[in-house]
């Protein structure tokens, strides 16, 4: 505050003083105010943003795979491709995609070409066949984000207000979604120079009823046929284990963070590890335990039936599997006697043939003898 007369000066100096003095702080305040509009409107954006969620389909899978299979396979390279879909019920839905030519310099990171002409062809003709398809995005085979996706970002913002990118890992080495959606938003810098960064969102995998036939269709193919149901259903719940392991270990290692004043505390994940809490059965309940233990019942009983009924299946065939191979020993060894038999039956008779022939023989020589 500028006092209103100095000590040893003129009333009318200090006029100009007290005037200068108002309009900056009115700038100041208006200053101000602009500030917290624009993180006003900065909240207000990114809260949007996250309500968008992003629903990718199975088609949208099988697309990225196939382009990476026919392109990249067992080479560094990645692939880049244009994501079609809709908004509906709040919820981004990725319906479709297809490839975009892509290079880029493994060296410079910052050179690379993506071909928007061959887009902007493809995306006309995707039109004519579903007219409520847009571009939403694009999609790549990072397997992570790398610096030149900001810029790559930047070009689909022509063709759509808000892309979306989505990070597909074509060989996944963990159990558990092998892609990442992420939204662009303004960041502020120190040297108060907004700049786009990379913001996470929620992502899952939907299908439609048709869909989800197509897929069942296709996992019959894949999934080895001479393997039994229980077999596939076993193995099915001990990859869904696996991937619970590893969300557990990532939870384990953020509340460690927390506590340890590494990371700050956010309120939404620590409500939803609640809300996880607070739908965990109590395993303390009698009723609870005594159903448990009746089902348990229930299902030993049932194993131990049919293991009673496979040794018994399994007893029935070897008996008459050593019957019949009796059978066969005795069978054969009676053959073997009539060939012995037989044998002995042609011998005699070619003994018998050979003494005649001795004998004519003979007769002849005496026939000679006697005319000579």
């Amino acid at each position: 505050q500028v006092p209103s007369l100095l000590p040893g000066a003129h009333p009318t100096l200090q006029k100009p003083i007290m005037v200068e003095t108002k309009k900056d702080d009115k700038k100041a305040e208006k200053k101000d105010e602009k500030k917290e509009a624009e993180d006003e409107e900065k909240k207000e954006a990114e809260k949007k943003i996250l309500k968008r969620d992003v629903v990718v389909h199975p088609i949208v899978l099988l697309s990225v795979v196939d382009h990476y299979s026919r392109v990249a396979k067992g080479t560094t390279k990645r692939v880049v491709g244009t994501l079609l879909g809709e908004v509906d019920d709040f919820k981004l839905h990725i319906t479709n995609a297809f490839a975009v030519p892509f290079e880029e310099d493994p060296r410079d990171p910052q050179v690379w070409f993506l071909d928007h002409n061959f887009h902007e062809q493809m995306f006309s003709m995707f039109k004519k066949v579903n007219q409520k398809e847009r571009v939403v995005g694009w999609y790549t085979t990072g397997p992570k984000i790398k610096p030149s996706d900001i810029a790559i970002h930047e070009l689909y913002r022509r063709y759509c207000p808000e892309p979306v990118m989505i990070v597909m890992d074509v060989l996944p080495k963990e159990e558990g979604l092998p892609m990442e959606a992420y939204y662009s938003i303004q960041e502020e810098t120190a040297d108060q120079v907004f700049k786009r960064t990379f913001m996470h969102v929620e992502s899952t995998v939907g299908a439609s009823e048709p869909e989800e036939v197509g897929v069942e269709h296709l996992l019959r193919d894949i999934k080895n046929a001479s393997a039994s149901t229980l077999a596939v259903r076993v193995g099915d719940k001990i990859s869904a284990l696996k991937a619970l392991t590893v969300r557990l270990k990532d939870i384990s290692v953020y509340l460690n963070a927390v506590v340890a004043g590494k990371l700050p505390l956010n309120k939404e994940i620590i409500y939803q590890l609640q809300e996880i809490f607070n739908l965990l059965p109590d395993q303390d309940s009698e009723e609870l335990v005594r159903s448990f233990a009746m089902e348990t019942n229930d299902m030993m009983l049932a194993l131990y039936l049919g293991g009673m009924l496979r040794s018994t299946v399994a007893l029935h065939n070897l008996i008459n599997n050593k019957i019949k191979n009796k059978k066969l020993k005795d069978q054969k060894g009676d053959d073997a006697k009539k060939a012995k038999e037989e044998k002995k039956d042609g011998d005699k008779k070619d003994d018998k043939d050979d003494d005649k022939s001795k004998d004519k023989d003979k007769d002849k020589a005496k026939a000679k003898k006697d005319d000579k």
